[in-house]
C-alpha cells in the first residue's frame, strides 16, 4: 500500500506537468461539421467555453459502432487541447442517448478476434479525458450506452430516461464496466438485479441510487448540463482537473491511500499560481481571475 501512496502523489505532480506542457490551441468546431459521420460537436455556453458532442445515429437510436467511437474519441481529444474549453456535455437524442453497442457489427466476433484486436479499446477515451464530462441522457441509455454514461464524470438525466444493462439477453455480459461501475455506484445487489434480469430503472429511481445526479425535463435537458459546465468553467481548469482525479481516486483504492492521495494534491495546488490568487481574491473580496496555471 505505501507503493500506491508513492504512485499517487506522483500522480496529481504528473497532471501539473502535463498541464504545463500542453499547448494552448484554440480549436473550433462548426455545430455540424462534413468530417463527422456519427457525431456533431458545437461550443455552447455565453463564454463559449462549453464543448456539446451529440451522437447522431437516429435510425440505430445511437447504437455505439467503432465508427462513432472513433470519431468521440477523436473529438474528445481534440476538445482537450482546446485551452478555451473547460467542459464537455456528452448527449444523444431525446428518444436515446445510446441504446447499446452495434449489435449486427458484433455477433460475427470471435474470441481470438476479441483479444487480439482488442476489442472496445477505442471506448477508453472517454474516462481517460481529464477535462470534466457530463453525460445528458434522454431516453434509453442501455448496455454500452449505460456504460458510456457511466464513464462520464456526472450524469443528468431527463425525466423519462431510462438505464439498463441487457446483454444478458444476448448470451453475453456487459464489456465495458456495466458489472464494475454500476456495483460500485448503486451496490452489489442492485448491480445484480439489473445485469442478471436485463431490468431497466427509470430517470427518478437512478437519481435516487445515486446513478444520477439531478432529474429535469427532457426538453431543459441540455441547457442544464450547460450551466453546469458554465459553473465549472468559472473556476481553474487546472484545479478541477486535479479535484476530479482526486473524486475518481477514491473508486480505485482504499480510504487511507485515498486520504492520502488527497492531502498530496491539495498540498500540490499550492505550488500553482491560481491557489493563491484563489485564496487573495478570498481575503480581498473580489472575483478571482484564474489564469489555469
Amino acid at each position: 500500500m505505501a507503493n500506491i501512496a508513492k504512485i499517487f502523489a506522483t500522480r496529481a505532480q504528473g497532471v501539473l506537468q502535463a498541464a504545463a506542457r500542453q499547448p494552448q490551441v484554440a480549436v473550433r468546431f462548426a455545430s455540424t461539421s462534413p468530417n463527422w459521420e456519427y457525431i456533431k460537436t458545437e461550443v455552447a455556453g455565453e463564454g463559449k467555453n462549453v464543448a456539446v458532442i451529440t451522437l447522431n445515429r437516429p435510425k440505430a437510436l445511437n447504437a455505439l459502432c467503432n465508427g462513432l467511437m472513433k470519431e468521440l474519441s477523436t473529438a474528445l481529444q481534440q476538445y482537450s487541447r482546446d485551452s478555451r474549453i473547460a467542459a464537455i456535455v456528452l448527449t444523444g437524442s431525446e428518444k436515446a442517448f445510446a441504446a447499446g453497442a452495434d449489435i449486427k457489427e458484433m455477433v460475427g466476433n470471435t474470441y481470438s478476434q476479441c483479444i487480439q484486436g482488442n476489442f472496445l479499446n477505442d471506448w477508453t477515451e472517454v474516462a481517460r479525458t481529464q477535462k470534466p464530462i457530463i453525460a445528458a441522457v434522454n431516453g434509453y441509455a442501455l448496455g454500452g450506452g449505460c456504460e458510456l454514461a457511466m464513464m462520464c464524470d456526472i450524469i443528468y438525466a431527463g425525466d423519462k430516461a431510462k438505464f439498463g444493462q441487457p446483454e444478458i439477453a444476448l448470451g453475453t455480459i456487459p464489456g465495458a464496466g456495466g458489472t464494475q461501475r454500476l456495483t460500485r455506484v448503486v451496490g452489489k445487489s442492485k448491480a445484480m438485479e439489473m445485469c442478471l434480469t436485463g431490468n431497466m430503472i427509470n430517470a427518478q429511481e437512478a437519481e435516487k441510487l445515486g446513478l444520477a445526479s439531478k432529474v429535469v425535463p427532457a426538453d431543459q435537458l441540455l441547457g442544464e448540463a450547460v450551466k453546469l459546465g458554465e459553473k465549472i468553467g468559472t473556476h481553474s481548469n487546472l484545479i478541477v482537473q486535479l479535484c476530479k482525479e482526486s473524486v475518481n481516486t477514491a473508486y480505485e483504492t482504499t480510504l487511507q491511500e485515498g486520504l492520502k492521495f488527497e492531502r498530496r494534491t491539495f498540498h500540490a495546488t499550492f505550488s500553482t499560481s491560481d491557489r493563491k490568487e484563489g485564496m487573495t481574491a478570498f481575503a480581498e473580496k473580489r472575483p478571482a481571475k484564474f489564469t489555469n496555471e
